[in-house]
């Protein structure tokens, strides 16, 4: 089993904006970083670009301020080391700087089998099953995390489950 992780955010400007370039400009290095972090699998991109900033948010198609970031790490450790403990970190502590405050949860985590790679219509199923419903196996966050299921069990956590189809 490989760990997906979605996260969202609003920007406090346009990404052109004077407010916001510090954190648009550093997003090819961040980029970077993350693929070249021990356990990193794959990242959301555009088609042109270092970046996923073209990619629209299910629910959010029409605004360019929501940007979204999704992952597939081999496991929770890698995942953890490289958001809180490499480079990234330090745009992690200063994103109410360029990100508005949300009232709900931004980040989801959930198991997904190996050569799974995950859309934004299962990120944001994800992410909504969260928010309605808090961490459990199916969707969970960097606090409450949850082990991946054994063998025996993974075909009928990810396949049987019903697709989720919620959006935020």
């Amino acid at each position: 089993m490989h760990l997906a992780q979605l996260n969202v955010g609003r920007l406090i400007d346009h990404p052109e904006s004077p407010t916001v370039a510090e954190f648009i400009r550093a997003l090819p290095a961040i980029n970077l970083l993350g693929e070249s972090s021990p356990g990193f699998i794959w990242r959301l991109k555009d088609d042109e670009g270092p970046g996923a900033l073209e990619q629209r948010f299910p629910g959010h198609e029409d605004d360019d301020r929501f940007i979204v970031n999704l992952t597939v790490w081999t496991d929770y450790e890698a995942l953890r080391h490289f958001a809180t403990r490499s480079g990234h970190g330090i745009y992690l502590r200063r994103r109410l700087e360029w990100f508005e405050k949300a009232s709900e949860p931004t980040t989801v985590l959930w198991w997904v089998e190996e050569g799974h790679i995950p859309d934004l219509e299962e990120a944001a199923g994800r992410l909504a099953h969260l928010r309605r419903h808090g961490p459990s196996p199916t969707a969970f966050d960097m606090k409450t995390t949850n082990p991946p299921p054994n063998e025996a069990n993974s075909s009928e956590l990810i396949h049987d489950e019903p697709r989720l189809t919620e959006v935020p």
